[in-house]
């Protein structure tokens, strides 16, 4: 049987899938891989891509952390943010890492004042991410989303 997994943010439920073959998610430890009938996990998220497969096909989500358990082949992952690899408006990520390298460059020369280091830094991973799934996407032929 299958896996349902069901992606939910504070705001929104992102998605919920059924038929899911494999998940594979950013753990705070590394890559995990779920496969129907696996044993029950609650376990830390970190940011990064989480992809659906079914057969052949894959499915890409950009999430920013959180949390995830697995119970009956049903996934539920709870994340600080989420969005589909397409949704992905890859002009505001490129804008996004280069405000947030402007940001780490001024807070590491002295010149940011209040500017917090490590929020830069995370700013930084997080526009990356998104430029890399959204990145690897188009290379794989999937249309990009017009302006929002």
């Amino acid at each position: 049987m299958p896996l349902t997994v069901e992606i939910v943010t504070a705001e929104r439920v992102v998605r919920t899938e059924s038929g899911v073959d494999m998940l594979i998610v950013p753990g705070t430890e590394g890559q995990l891989g779920i496969l129907p009938r696996h044993a029950p996990l609650m376990t830390t998220l970190a940011p990064g891509e989480l992809v659906f497969r079914r057969g052949n096909d894959e499915e890409s989500f950009v999430i920013t952390g959180g949390f995830m358990e697995v119970r009956n082949d049903r996934v539920t992952i709870l994340a600080d943010a989420a969005e589909a690899a397409e949704e992905i408006d890859i002009a505001r990520a490129e804008e996004a890492r280069a405000r947030a390298e402007g940001r780490v460059r001024a807070a590491r020369e002295g010149h940011g004042g209040d500017i917090d280091l490590a929020r830069a830094l995370a700013a930084l991973q997080r526009s990356s991410i998104r430029l890399k799934v959204a990145g690897r996407k188009r290379r794989l032929g999937y249309p990009s989303p017009g302006p929002r």
